[in-house]
């Protein structure tokens, strides 16, 4: 065993992050807490960024986006609507085990579905850069209810 290729799988190999370890100093939106598990600095990542979000029960975040970053939100417990668009004019519920995604550039908002239960989820982004540009938006009274077909399988 090469101990010079053993040390350097020691430093630059699996990295476990303990959910008691998270980094609360990231970007922030009002309405939501955002913690970072993994990044540059904590695990020398260079193309993602991953952490967890909780919304308190019947809280919502304020409306914003992250630049020309992707998102994927993983709802590990409670109920979440997302409300999205130019004045958040639609909207679509997950739950325990969904995914969403949020493309670059979206407008959207994070709102806890549960009057009694906090919103818990995993974030991931496809990028380092702590993206959160907060926005000013009134959103429309009755956002229209989308419903998610997958395109390849759809028949």
């Amino acid at each position: 065993m090469n101990t010079e290729s053993t040390s350097h799988w020691h430093d630059h190999g699996v990295k476990v992050i303990p959910g008691s370890q998270l980094d609360l100093q990231t970007a922030q939106t009002p309405g939501m807490l955002r913690a970072a598990a993994i990044t540059n600095a904590r695990t020398g990542a260079s193309k993602l960024w991953a952490g967890t979000v909780t919304i308190e029960p019947n809280a919502k975040t304020g409306a914003h986006h992250h630049g020309e970053l992707e998102s994927v939100i993983f709802v590990v417990s409670g109920r979440a609507r997302m409300r999205w668009g130019e004045n958040l004019e639609f909207t679509a519920e997950a739950g325990p085990g969904d995914f969403i995604y949020v493309p670059p550039f979206v407008p959207h908002q994070e709102i806890n579905a549960s009057r009694d239960e906090i919103l818990s989820c995993v974030l991931v982004r496809s990028g380092q850069e702590p993206v959160v540009v907060n926005l000013d938006i009134e959103p429309v009274e009755d956002p229209e209810e989308v419903f998610w077909i997958d395109p390849l399988h759809s028949s």
